[in-house]
């Protein structure tokens, strides 16, 4: 495509830091093809370490520093933004989290000629209820909304969202960072990395891990995260008896090191859609073992590339746990395929893609006025 224009997209995110979020606009960016796209970031609160990726990158970032949105600063910011999108000519606004798509995707549909892009990542229960009016509003505006799974296309479906304007784009990791790395011999270890909060359900592990804890001598269970829920874990370890075969890890950058460490990856959510950690997981070798909700079933398939227990229910993950702790061959078999299916799968260069193309689509629909 020598001497033909690129076509400049403006990714949004209320910050860059370590959410799975913006991992995942991140490594769009970073993979959409240059020799078509020109990606500009945009942000509310000042660039972190994704920030440092992107400009690395040569990706430009914009700040549009809004706190609140009742300030005045949220009507200047509306201008400068814009602005920016008249000066650069930016043909898509694609915002990746809620507080973003009510802010941007009004003001990008309403005062510009840029096509409108909103995501919805996660079960609409977990955004906060003073919200929830606004993205069905920036559902409407929107062009067109873009999910990471199926689970999330039929729920978006049942929250009056029109079909036609949904697109699926599963989320795609670095599989160059995220494999399984040599490690010194260590005991079984079992594992989860997410944020410590109550939607993930981590009690649920505590208190499957304290039925098996007796299986094998030296057993561990790892936390690799932080949250407001990390006393309370901590004192429910305590109470189960299984304190000092627990370690809690504060959220870390290093998380394909810890994930090597792990021989049993679990998550035991009891809301997700496509998992960013347990993606992560299977393509570090680790051996899946995930509830039976939302997008986690597209990437476990049930004794297949992992195994699937029901949420909520101790007793049912103990007894997937005492399946592949008790059976070596069984477990690096499940871990061997679930392996196999990340990386024939989910690479972030498909998903970026994949991401192209859904730009594309939605550009020639709007030059031909559909």
């Amino acid at each position: 495509m020598s001497g033909t224009p690129k076509i400049p997209v403006l990714l949004m995110a209320r910050e860059l830091d370590i959410g799975g979020s913006e991992r995942q606009m991140t490594e769009v960016a970073k993979r959409l093809d240059r020799s078509v796209f020109a990606p500009h970031v945009g942000c509310m609160l000042p660039a972190g370490m994704r920030g440092d990726e992107l400009r690395d990158s040569g990706v430009t970032i914009a700040q549009f520093p809004v706190h609140s949105y009742r300030s005045p600063a949220a009507i200047r910011e509306a201008g400068r933004l814009v602005r920016y999108i008249r000066d650069h000519d930016i043909q898509i606004v694609h915002t990746w989290d809620y507080p973003l798509s009510v802010y941007a995707i009004p003001i990008a549909r309403l005062m510009t000629h840029s096509v409108a892009v909103s995501s919805q990542r996660c079960h609409r229960d977990l955004i906060p209820s003073g919200y929830r009016p606004l993205v069905t509003l920036s559902d409407r505006l929107a062009h067109a909304v873009v999910v990471n799974c199926d689970y999330l296309r039929a729920h978006l479906i049942e929250q009056r969202v029109p079909e036609p304007k949904i697109r699926v784009c599963y989320n795609g990791i670095d599989l160059n960072q995220f494999r399984r790395q040599p490690e010194p011999a260590h005991s079984l270890t079992i594992g989860v990395v997410c944020a410590l909060r109550p939607e993930k359900d981590l009690p649920t592990l505590i208190d499957a891990f304290a039925l098996v804890r007796h299986l094998q001598p030296d057993l561990k269970l790892v936390f690799v995260g932080s949250g407001d829920q990390l006393p309370g874990l901590q004192r429910r370890a305590r109470e189960a008896g299984i304190e000092t075969q627990c370690h809690f890890e504060p959220a870390t950058s290093a998380v394909a090191e810890w994930l090597s460490r792990i021989d049993i990856f679990v998550l035991p959510s009891r809301s997700e859609a496509l998992s960013n950690s347990l993606m992560e997981a299977m393509a570090c070798g680790c051996c899946a073992i995930a509830s039976d909700v939302g997008g986690n079933p597209e990437l476990v398939r049930d004794h297949e590339t992992g195994i699937l227990f029901r949420a909520g229910d101790a007793q049912s993950l103990a007894d997937a746990l005492r399946l592949v702790i008790t059976n070596p061959a069984l477990r690096a078999r499940l871990a061997e395929s679930g392996e196999r299916r990340v990386r024939s799968t989910f690479a972030a260069d498909a998903a970026a893609a994949r991401m192209g193309e859904v730009y594309l689509g939605l550009l020639k629909a709007a030059r031909s006025g559909i």
